[in-house]
């Protein structure tokens, strides 16, 4: 039991860590979530024998002091549907269900959840959690909205952290200073890719103000996404809420002031990488006379076509700029800032948009010689597409990060009027929030980094922050409940919720500490308990004490993800191709979404059942199956989905080919397995369905829709003179005996029950 002289050793573990952070952290005058964690006393409760753990004694006794009882346990089917997809993401195999729920010996569960937090899938699951938070994508937004072949590796190393367990303390401090913690590592370097995802617009003529809206962008993630702070807040003025001055904000922009993102680190070879350098090659071969020719033509008018481009640029940008013609020992950090990000975008076919400005003659520096090679320039453009077939798709050999291109100092930061970045007034240095905490940074420059975001990383990860850890761990809960223990998952300011049962809410985020930060163990801790392991039915003595369910007295029900819709309808049907990590991939979607080149469908057929968490997240274009449910918003942090019910929804399930196309891969399986007994049909799609089966009623009137559906359709076939096409189950090694009229209207129904509402939930 929980009482146990562990669980008092726990407490003992937490109160050390309460005592070291009151020593660093004054409470006066503290809001409730930036008071110093402190583990809790063990509630006395009446059903002992209920509670497995700590987290159902803090439940129970608040059910109690109601008058409420927990709910029973759910059916063992239930269970292993509902944790499955809370931990991988994905409804269980009917093989899976039955061998769980035939499992008798006494640790059953636990065997469950060390499989479920053992396999691969757990780190994919989890990592679309955190890629929400880290406003993730595969392109960079604005009006080019060009791709990013290099942010898949992030992506990789967000599954790979979770899949192996890496303690969440290093997690976050590898994403905010991997480069300077840890030289030398490339995959803390690729860490840095969650500093590295903001949106950007690479047609920027201010550099100046694009610098400062990148350093916004990253502060206001870092602040939503790991603390759980609405820091933005205070950019244009004096937090309203919080006691957070405009002050305190720039001062935590202020430990980014040197960060510059680079994207052309070579990545460590391995197969994909070879691969890619291969195909790589070929196309640079086959194309290099075109691309000798581009290049010629831009070369004999570099100059002009600089001098004009240059003039769009700002007079500070410009100022900046002009600085190449000096030593670089009279460049400050921000004109390396302004140079390095100048340089990566200048690129030819930049240049040449010289010449398309002024082809037409009511141009101002309109010459009939620009009109003449900007036609070459397009002629040569265009003959370079049809060599789009061998040029690698996907894929990269290198890395995208954020460095500080090798220098310690760090340009300054100032308080600016009403957030604009034109008016500084006074400078501001690295601090944390002065209200939250009279800890100051110790920042210790590097001979190629400043050391401002290790300060922070430290400050942050640590077990004296009252956020970091009371933030992530109420995330998890919200997983896996539907509802943070604070509804407002990103806000625990006094403009968010107060904490349901403060009391769970500590002693998650002492326990999450003291047992080194891991999030396998916290994860297991919930799939183990019993307030997990009740049953979602509806009772109307809890409802009528605790309408939201906010006590938990009855496990809520919960509308799927986009991604597990998608995904589990790949499992239903047998088509989910497991391949873990690796570049993003473009699924077909619907010839009128006119997505152009921004979507190019991926020639490997495989790619198209890749689980969704591999599909290539175009910010301007997302994915429309993901899209019409509530799929997360690459443009910021993400901090808990939508739910919508639509019409839309219902129509895209419905009139979709390719879930119709794996609806008859499903049809095939179930008459594979179930043989030719249309009951046995039955009951095996619901298995594969919703882990039970049919009850008498379910099963009558399906059954009685196979008829009515095969008299439909022999009326169609009459009225189209035998021309009508059926849609019949595929996989079937034996089709000779198949009725194929019956067969489609077979697939009718299974279409019509994977698209059923009790698909959809978690129950």
């Amino acid at each position: 039991m929980f009482l146990s002289g562990s669980a008092l050793a726990a407490e003992a573990d937490a109160d050390k860590i309460v005592k070291s952070a009151a020593s660093k952290t004054s409470s006066t005058n503290k809001d409730w979530s930036w008071q110093p964690v402190a583990a809790p006393e063990l509630p006395a409760i009446q059903q002992k024998k209920w509670a497995r753990s700590p987290i159902d004694a803090f439940v129970l006794t608040k059910l109690e002091e109601k008058g409420i009882k927990p709910s029973a346990e759910a059916s063992r089917a239930a269970f292993i549907r509902r944790a499955t997809l809370d931990a991988w993401g994905l409804i269980p195999t009917t093989a899976e269900v039955n061998a769980f729920v035939n499992d008798k010996s006494p640790d059953a569960y636990e065997k469950l959840v060390d499989r479920l937090l053992a396999s691969p899938k757990y780190g994919e699951r989890q990592a679309r959690k955190w890629l929400d938070l880290a406003r993730y994508a595969d392109s960079s937004g604005f009006q080019g909205d060009q791709t990013r072949p290099n942010m898949w590796r992030y992506r990789d190393y967000v599954i790979n952290s979770f899949n192996e367990d890496k303690p969440y303390d290093r997690f976050i401090k590898e994403q905010l200073a991997g480069d300077e913690i840890y030289p030398g590592d490339n995959s803390a370097l690729v860490a840095t890719g969650f500093l590295r995802g903001f949106p950007d617009n690479s047609n920027s003529r201010d550099l100046v103000q694009r610098k400062y809206q990148i350093t916004t962008d990253i502060t206001d993630t870092v602040g939503t996404a790991i603390l759980g702070t609405t820091f933005e807040c205070a950019r244009c003025h004096n937090h309203k809420s919080d006691k957070i001055s405009q002050k305190d904000y720039f001062a935590l922009q202020a430990f980014f002031a040197n960060v510059s993102a680079v994207d052309n680190i070579p990545a460590p070879k391995g197969p994909q990488e070879v691969q890619f350098e291969k195909a790589q090659a070929k196309w640079q071969e086959a194309t290099r006379e075109i691309r000798e020719k581009k290049k010629a033509i831009v070369d004999a008018y570099r100059s002009e076509a600089i001098a004009y481009l240059f003039e769009r640029y700002s007079a500070d940008t410009q100022e900046a700029l002009r600085k190449v013609y000096v030593p670089d020992s009279q460049w400050t950090a921000r004109d390396r800032w302004i140079n390095h990000r100048y340089g990566d975008y200048q690129t030819d076919d930049i240049l040449a948009n010289f010449f398309r400005d002024n082809a037409s003659k009511d141009a101002k520096d309109y010459k009939p010689e620009y009109a003449e090679k900007y036609a070459e320039y397009k002629k040569l453009d265009d003959e370079l597409k049809k060599f789009d077939k061998i040029k690698p798709a996907k894929g990269s050999n290198t890395i995208s990060a954020m460095t500080e291109l090798g220098y310690a100092d760090a340009p300054p930061t100032h308080v600016l009027f009403t957030g604009a970045f034109d008016h500084p007034l006074d400078e501001v240095q690295p601090a944390f929030p002065a209200a939250l905490t009279s800890e100051k940074p110790q920042i210790v420059p590097t001979a190629f980094s400043s050391g401002r975001r290790t300060a922070l990383a430290n400050w942050i990860a640590s077990p004296q922050n009252p956020l970091t850890a009371r933030v992530f761990v109420n995330r998890v809960w919200d997983q896996y409940f539907g509802s943070g223990i604070v509804r407002t998952v990103s806000d625990f300011g006094r403009a968010g919720d107060k904490p349901n049962n403060p009391e769970l809410l500590e002693y998650l985020a002492s326990n999450f500490v003291k047992q080194g930060w891991s999030v396998k163990k916290l994860h297991k801790e919930i799939l183990l308990s019993s307030v997990y392991r009740q049953s979602s039915d509806y009772r109307e003595d809890a409802y009528k004490a605790d309408p939201e369910n906010k006590l938990l007295a009855v496990f809520p029900r919960k509308r799927l993800d986009a991604e597990q819709i998608r995904d589990s309808l790949l499992v239903a049907s047998g088509k989910l191709e497991d391949k873990v990590g690796g570049p993003s991939v473009m699924p077909p979607v619907p010839s009128n979404l006119n997505a152009g080149r921004f979507w190019e469908v991926s020639k490997d057929t495989s790619d198209w059942n890749r689980r969704s968490l591999y599909i290539f997240t175009r910010r301007s274009v997302p994915y429309p199956l993901l899209d019409t449910f509530d799929m997360a918003n690459a443009q910021q942090v993400h901090s808990k989905r939508d739910v919508t019910t639509t019409p839309l929804q219902a129509l895209t399930l419905f009139n979709s080919d390719v879930i119709f196309g794996w609806s008859q891969a499903l049809a095939g399986k179930v008459i594979s397995e179930a043989g030719a007994s249309e009951s046995a049909q039955v009951d095996k799609l619901f298995q594969v369905l919703f882990a039970r089966n049919p009850d008498k009623e379910e099963k009558a009137a399906l059954i009685a829709f196979l008829g009515s559906q095969e008299k439909l359709i022999k009326e169609k076939i009459k009225d189209s003179e035998g021309k009508l096409a059926l849609a019949v189950p595929v996989g079937l090694k034996d089709t000779q005996q198949l009725d194929p009229v019956r067969a489609s209207a077979f697939v009718d129904l299974v279409h019509t029950v994977a698209n059923s509402n009790e698909f959809s939930y978690r129950f």
